[in-house]
């Protein structure tokens, strides 16, 4: 599936938008045919189309063009850049319900979380709007008399993004919204399960991009799987890749990137704690470790999948969250009365199963849920496992699926030092009222991940902060901040505008 103008210069007409992806509504049984993905729908596994993947000569045309459309798009001052972002943001809007929905039918979260993505992506492009005047260098004092020193941003040119299943459309606004205004043209690569999101959202971002007479390749997506997505980590054309998805593929990809000295962008996986004190307000605690817990299915980076409880209010906190959990609505994602839908695939379902197995031989006691639901599609209980030691193995593995390890604790220094003792720092919180206690937990001794709450779950960012990770989640940071400097080169630049050349350590030729 490639969708590229047929002309890389500007002014392609709307035509050139799109050697589109072959869509076959309904599609047949299994994975389809040599080349070609069926997708499901989660609620029900019933196929609801199949999309031909795109060759590796495809890719290559693809890259080309791309290329091509960004000797235009860099021409393109960045004010007006921010203007046509903007002009996607607000066709974003007006298909905001439609885009949602196709988020429910193909990924399976629930409708309201389907429009919140879209929305992201929305909020991220007015940000971005905002950031495209904003851009520029320091003017730093030169130690030469007659010397300007200046720092000078410019694009990096073409950003390779690799988007994950679980959010099929915010992922990509993040990174393409800031990298267009940065000067960049974008190449996607979606995950092969959501490719109709990806489609449908690339066809919306070319209409714009040529209604302003700009190449449609500026953003170009590519339907693939792994041959496509190792070939844009090797690719050297890549000037940036942003991947989002595992540790263990993510580790793959920063290998092959690093090896031809790319620059990679990485949002790995997340292993987030919700730490709660016994001072803290069980009211926030309650609904605060429900929804980052279950939302989504569990299958968010910044899920929370452990939880820590000061020993006095251990048991009290526990039957308040069973009895929070058996009052959750599960039922078809975009039912509007849904909180709880499926997870994404049957591969899911089978993980869950096992990490649940595996709580259990290690020590751990199921408090509710651990079991698959009796219904069409890959629904399984949302589930709550006690009993368990910090370090047990399966605590310390990220299981994509609704499964919480609750687990006692005495003192701050301790849970602390479990917080940080994971592999992956992407998200933390502590709920307490002690405002030392929560600057320590700011401080140098306190959480290490790359997001930081106190008295709101671990779920959730705002696009103004730079989202990502320490440590295995990666290092990378997206979306709000400076982050925008990842897209970007920077260049320290003197210039001499005096009639005298002072050269270093005094040294002078007669």
């Amino acid at each position: 599936a490639l969708l590229a103008p047929t002309s890389g210069g500007q002014g392609a007409g709307r035509e050139g938008a799109g050697q589109a992806a072959t869509l076959e509504a309904g599609g047949g049984g299994g994975g389809g045919g040599r080349g070609v993905v069926t997708t499901y729908c989660p609620a029900n596994n019933e196929p609801i189309a199949s999309v031909r993947q795109a060759s590796l000569e495809d890719y290559e045309e693809t890259v080309k063009k791309a290329k091509e459309a960004w000797k235009v798009w860099a021409d393109i001052p960045a004010p007006k850049r921010g203007e046509i972002v903007r002009q996607i943001g607000d066709a974003l809007r007006q298909k905001i319900k439609v885009l949602g929905s196709l988020v429910s039918l193909e990924m399976g979260k629930i409708f309201v979380e389907g429009v919140g993505e879209v929305q992201e992506y929305v909020d991220v492009c007015d940000y971005a709007v905002g950031l495209s005047r904003m851009i520029g260098g320091p003017i730093l004092p030169s130690e030469r008399p007659g010397h300007a020193l200046i720092e000078q941003w410019n694009p990096v040119g073409l950003v390779g993004i690799i988007t994950a299943f679980n959010f099929p459309v915010a992922v990509y606004g993040w990174n393409s919204a800031i990298a267009m205004i940065c000067g960049n043209a974008c190449l996607w690569k979606g995950a092969p399960t959501t490719s109709l999101i990806s489609v449908a959202v690339t066809k919306i971002i070319a209409k714009v991009l040529e209604d302003n007479r700009v190449p449609g390749a500026v953003c170009s997506l590519v339907c693939g799987g792994a041959d496509i997505g190792t070939a844009m980590a090797r690719d050297e054309r890549m000037d940036l890749l942003s991947f989002t998805g595992s540790t263990k593929v993510g580790k793959q990809v920063a290998l092959m990137v690093q090896e031809r000295f790319g620059r990679s962008l990485l949002e790995l996986g997340g292993n987030n704690a919700i730490i709660v004190f016994e001072d803290a307000d069980l009211n926030l605690v309650i609904p605060s470790a429900l929804f980052a817990a279950v939302g989504t299915a569990g299958q968010r980076c910044t899920t929370a999948r452990r939880l820590f409880l000061q020993e006095s209010i251990h048991d009290e906190v526990v039957a308040k969250l069973a009895k929070a959990y058996a009052q959750v609505r599960i039922g078809d994602p975009w039912d509007s009365d849904t909180l709880y839908g499926p997870l994404h695939t049957k591969e899911a379902v089978k993980m869950f199963l096992d990490a649940v197995e595996q709580a259990k031989q290690q020590g751990g006691s199921v408090v509710c849920g651990g079991k698959v639901i009796n219904r069409p599609g890959n629904y399984v209980e949302p589930t709550i496992v006690t009993g368990l030691p910090h370090n047990a193995p399966i605590v310390h593995t990220e299981t994509f699926a609704p499964i919480l390890y609750v687990l006692k604790f005495k003192e701050e220094e301790e849970v602390f030092a479990w917080n940080n003792e994971v592999k992956q720092g992407l998200s933390s919180s502590i709920f307490t009222k002690d405002l030392g206690r929560i600057f320590r937990w700011l401080g140098p001794k306190g959480s290490d991940c790359g997001i930081v709450n106190v008295n709101i779950p671990t779920s959730g960012a705002e696009i103004g902060g730079a989202f990502g990770g320490e440590k295995h989640t990666g290092g990378g940071r997206e979306s709000g901040s400076d982050s925008w400097k990842l897209y970007m080169r920077r260049s320290t630049c003197t210039i001499n505008y005096s009639k005298n050349l002072p050269l270093a350590q005094g040294i002078k030729f007669q």
